[in-house]
């Protein structure tokens, strides 16, 4: 079973588009994360683990690898969470792998499912829009993120489960409105 999502590493304030790419295959159960993840990427296996399970999702007993491409750019934050449960539940086929082929994604899970917000919604927004995707953010990113402009489909999910239910048509997420105020200026 296989799952791949886009998104981006920053470097500087530039992202740099990254793959994520998921292979479950039989064999001693385990979850490694490669490519050259920092701390809190490989922390990323039990925010996931937890997340998925809290929507109702329990990650296989097989062998779960996923790849972080490419494999000579260091990855570093929480952003990389969401692309990979994601990327997961694609290879699970929770969700369908084409309704996410067109986006790049990040986002912090929390154990319960929630979506938090990261530093820098614009710069992952511009980087989807670069090369033709759309961005899935969490909520609080989304007033950000709209500003890459009118053209860029910005999906902005408070919970993993909205995200499901968004991609099987039981709930429709909205366009984010810009945020306006000073302070998300400065």
């Amino acid at each position: 079973m296989y799952g791949q999502i886009s998104t981006v590493a920053f470097v500087g304030v530039e992202a740099k588009p990254v793959d994520v790419q998921v292979r479950i295959t039989p064999g001693q159960p385990a979850f490694a994360i490669v490519g050259l993840p920092d701390k809190a990427v490989a922390e990323s296996r039990e925010r996931v683990r937890n997340a998925l399970h809290a929507v109702g999702l329990g990650l296989p007993y097989k062998h779960l690898t996923v790849n972080l491409a490419p494999a000579d750019l260091p990855k570093e934050g929480s952003h990389f969470n969401l692309p990979i449960a994601l990327a997961l539940m694609s290879a699970m086929e929770a969700i369908a792998p084409d309704a996410i082929q067109g986006y790049a994604a990040i986002g912090e899970s929390a154990l319960d499912g929630a979506i938090r917000g990261v530093p820098g919604g614009l710069p992952p927004a511009i980087g989807a829009n670069a090369v033709g995707k759309g961005l899935i953010c969490p909520e609080a990113c989304g007033p950000e993120a709209v500003w890459a402009g009118d053209d860029v489909n910005v999906l902005a999910a408070p919970h993993l489960l909205s995200l499901v239910n968004h991609f099987k048509g039981t709930q429709m997420l909205a366009r984010p409105k810009p945020n306006n105020s000073k302070s998300a200026i400065i």
